[in-house]
C-alpha cells in the first residue's frame, strides 16, 4: 500500500559493519625503513668490498661485487699476513667471549638467584647499587681497571681482559628477574624439607629453572666481549695475545702506509661476523623455549 509505512527496525540486531580505509603510519614506517637500510648499507658494502681484490678496490664501482674469487685471494692474504696471526686473533676472541661469556653467565645467576630468593639486610641498597652499574659507560671503567690490575701484575694477561668482564651488571638484573619468576618459592622449600642444601638448590634447581634466561644472558655477554676495543687495548701490549678488534685495528693502523691491507681488514671484518652470525642461529630455539615459558606463566 502506498501509505503504508516502514516496518519498526529491530535495535537488537547486529550493525554491518564498516569497513575503514587502512591508515598507515608514515613516520613510523619511514624510521623503521631508514634504520634498516642504515644498518644493512654498512654490512652490504662490507660483503661487497670483500670480494675485489687489491686492485679493484678503488678502481671498480663501490657496490659492483667482483666475480674473479678476489675473496679468495684475500682470505689467503690475510692467512699469510705475518704467519697466519688474524687467526690467532680469532682463536683469542673466541677464548675471551667464550670463557668470560660462561663465567659471566654463572657469576650473574648466582648473584641474580641471591637477589631474588634470599632476604638479607641492605639487599635493596645492593640491587640499586648493581642497576646504578649499568648506567655507567665502560670507557670510564677501563682506565681504573688498568690501573688496579697493573698494581697486581695482571696487565698484559688473559686474566687481566678477562676478570673485568665476569661482572656484568645488566646481566644480573636479568638473572635476578628471571629467579623471581622462574624460580618458585614453594619447590626450594620442599627441597629444604627434604635435607637439600641450599648451594644444591641452586645447582640442582635453580640453575636448571634459570637455563632459557641464561641463554640470553651469555650471548648477550658473549657478544659485548667479542665487540670489546678499548679493555684490551688498555691492557695488552703484545700481538699474539689480541683479540680481533685490537688486530684489525693495528692492521688498519699499518693499512695508512700500506694501502694494500685495506683488503685485509675489510675481509677480516667480513670473517669476524660469522661466528656470532652462527651463534645466534644455534641458541636461536632455546629463546623459543624461553617465550613460550614466559607466556605459559
Amino acid at each position: 500500500m502506498a501509505g503504508a509505512s516502514a516496518p519498526p527496525r529491530d535495535r537488537s540486531a547486529p550493525r554491518p559493519a564498516v569497513r575503514r580505509p587502512r591508515r598507515i603510519a608514515v613516520l613510523p614506517t619511514a624510521a623503521l625503513v631508514l634504520g634498516a637500510v642504515y644498518c644493512v648499507v654498512p654490512t652490504l658494502w662490507i660483503l661487497i668490498a670483500a670480494t675485489k681484490s687489491r686492485t679493484k678496490l678503488f678502481s671498480t664501482d663501490t657496490y659492483t661485487p667482483s666475480f674473479d674469487l678476489g675473496i679468495v685471494h684475500n682470505i689467503r692474504d690475510l692467512s699469510d699476513y705475518q704467519g697466519g696471526i688474524f687467526w690467532r686473533w680469532m682463536l683469542n676472541s673466541f677464548f675471551y667471549a667464550a670463557v668470560g661469556g660462561l663465567l659471566a653467565s654463572f657469576v650473574s645467576a648466582a648473584t641474580g638467584y641471591a637477589l631474588a630468593k634470599y632476604a638479607f639486610r641492605g639487599r635493596s641498597a645492593l640491587f640499586n647499587t648493581i642497576l646504578a652499574g649499568v648506567l655507567l659507560p665502560q670507557i670510564v671503567l677501563a682506565v681504573p681497571q688498568y690501573l688496579l690490575l697493573s698494581k697486581a701484575g695482571m696487565t698484559d694477561s688473559l686474566i687481566g681482559v678477562l676478570l673485568p668482564q665476569l661482572f656484568n651488571p645488566y646481566g644480573i638484573y636479568l638473572c635476578k628477574i628471571y629467579a623471581q619468576s622462574a624460580v618458585p618459592d614453594s619447590l626450594l622449600e620442599a627441597g629444604r624439607i627434604d635435607g637439600a642444601g641450599e648451594g644444591r638448590l641452586f645447582f640442582s634447581v635453580g640453575l636448571r629453572l634459570m637455563g632459557p634466561g641464561l641463554v640470553t644472558v651469555f650471548l648477550l655477554q658473549f657478544i659485548a666481549i667479542w665487540n670489546n676495543f678499548l679493555l684490551p687495548y688498555v691492557m695488552l701490549t703484545s700481538d699474539d695475545k689480541f683479540p680481533l678488534t685490537v688486530g684489525l685495528y693495528s692492521l688498519l693502523r699499518h693499512g695508512a702506509a700500506e694501502a694494500s691491507l685495506y683488503s685485509l681488514v675489510i675481509t677480516g671484518t667480513l670473517l669476524s661476523v660469522l661466528p656470532v652470525i652462527a651463534l645466534f642461529l644455534s641458541l636461536q630455539r632455546f629463546w623459543r623455549i624461553d617465550l613460550v615459558t614466559g607466556a605459559l606463566k
